[in-house]
């Protein structure tokens, strides 16, 4: 398993994201046959190399065909709206109004894969948040502007596509850097970072530090790609170096090279040819209750789940004075600590909750759909090395089928891993 160190020394934005993947190995080629099966057109890329102040790597762009009359709205431009990739004064004066369902829907409609279409969509679940925080309105009634355009979904979806072509590595990012001064955006004149870029910071528990650069050097998308994709955000600390790609801005900043620096890394002391299981860091969320019903307990449980967290169990303990007990513990993603922190507190007897970070290893997963008896039920892939270690037929479909066809819920079960194990031999 691999591992993507991101340094934000010079800030990140979606372009130059795809552009030091592409510097890493990633097949453009292969990116523009991924990004056809959205259905956007009215673009196309442009992937060349270059130099921003003696440091050489790649520059990626979106061209809309539409703006091929000499009115260039390419990456590092400057246009007087708000949202835009790096090097804009945030803005596309031709972009497209989408709101969050429609893209949602664009997404999900495409020949994509489960994975990218998940992380497509979580990162602009990010920028719907933040959005919303800032107007004042629930997420799902933003609607986007810039960030909605043509090359901002291409750039969004395309280091997700990206990160799957390079073998979705683990990402980690170095602390993140923003320039000073002021940017043009629907919101008005406002100083840096962009409002949309501090609240996904925020909503992450990224701390931000600014430097001399009198520009902006993060932008939203870039902001809520790093903000999705990178467990820390820490100086680099045990990694052996691979390869080393440079991501090119348009910009010719003052202080420092406008390029994204990624490095492909095994961690020290690992084997470098290690297992190709995927990676992330959770929150563990603790406390002790001999207080509480069975009643509340499993209100909560169910609530909390529907809520987003991971998992939700107890444990019977032996607390002080030998009172029988629980132990409450909630899974969820570390960005969402606090928000079920104060679930813990508000909903429960708890007093206090202990807080911990922990790395998951977690088999890399594919879904496929079996014909059996009772008709077609997908069925859940655990990968391991190029090997199936794990099957799970969907619990709720194979429930379905039983009722309807009036048999044992296990007969379907096993008539769906017969299948899945024929389908294999095939």
């Amino acid at each position: 398993m691999h591992t993507l160190y991101l340094d934000l020394f010079s800030g990140i934005s979606g372009d130059m994201f795809i552009g030091a993947l592409l510097d890493l190995g990633v097949d453009a080629k292969a990116l523009d046959r991924e990004l056809k099966k959205l259905a956007l057109d009215g673009y196309h890329l442009h992937v060349g190399r270059g130099q921003k102040s003696g440091i050489e790597g790649v520059k990626f762009d979106v061209h809309l065909e539409a703006e091929c009359d000499g009115h260039s709205h390419e990456h590092g431009h400057a246009h007087p709206h708000p949202h835009g990739d790096h090097g804009h004064a945030h803005g596309h004066s031709h972009a497209e109004n989408r709101d969050f369902a429609r893209i949602q829907h664009l997404i999900g409609a495409s020949a994509l894969s489960p994975w990218v279409k998940e992380k497509s969509v979580a990162v602009f679940r990010r920028v719907a948040v933040a959005e919303g925080k800032i107007h004042g309105m629930p997420p799902e009634k933003v609607h986007f502007h810039e960030v909605g355009a043509v090359d901002s979904i291409v750039d969004i979806v395309g280091v997700c596509v990206g990160l799957e072509l390079l073998g979705k590595p683990r990402v980690l990012a170095g602390p993140v850097t923003e320039g000073t001064g002021f940017v043009k955006c629907a919101h008005g004149r406002m100083p840096l970072p962009a409002p949309a870029t501090l609240e996904i910071f925020a909503a992450r528990g990224v701390a931000i530090a600014q430097c001399e650069e009198p520009s902006e050097l993060v932008t939203p998308t870039g902001a809520a790609l790093v903000a999705e994709f990178a467990e820390t955000f820490a100086p680099m600390s045990g990694l052996v170096a691979r390869k080393v790609g440079y991501g090119l801005g348009t910009r010719d900043n003052r202080t420092r090279p406008n390029v994204l620096r990624a490095v492909l890394a095994d961690t020290a002391g690992t084997d470098a040819d290690g297992h190709d299981w995927e990676t992330d860091t959770i929150a563990v969320l603790e406390t002790n209750l001999d207080d509480v019903s069975g009643e509340v307990l499993g209100h909560f449980i169910g609530t909390t789940l529907a809520a987003g967290a991971l998992d939700v169990f107890h444990t019977p303990v032996q607390m002080k004075k030998n009172r029988p007990g629980v132990l409450l513990t909630v899974l969820c993603r570390a960005e969402d600590a606090d928000k079920f922190t104060v679930r813990l507190l508000r909903h429960t007897s708890a007093f206090g909750v202990r807080r911990t970070l922990a790395e998951r290893r977690k088999l890399r997963r594919e879904f496929v759909t079996v014909k059996t008896e009772f008709g077609e039920i997908p069925v859940k892939l655990g990968m391991l090395d190029g090997e199936i270690v794990q099957a799970a037929p969907e619990f709720e479909v194979c429930r379905a089928k039983a009722v309807q066809a009036a048999v044992p819920l296990k007969e379907v079960h096993e008539a769906a891993l017969i299948a899945r194990i024929a389908a294999g031999k095939k």
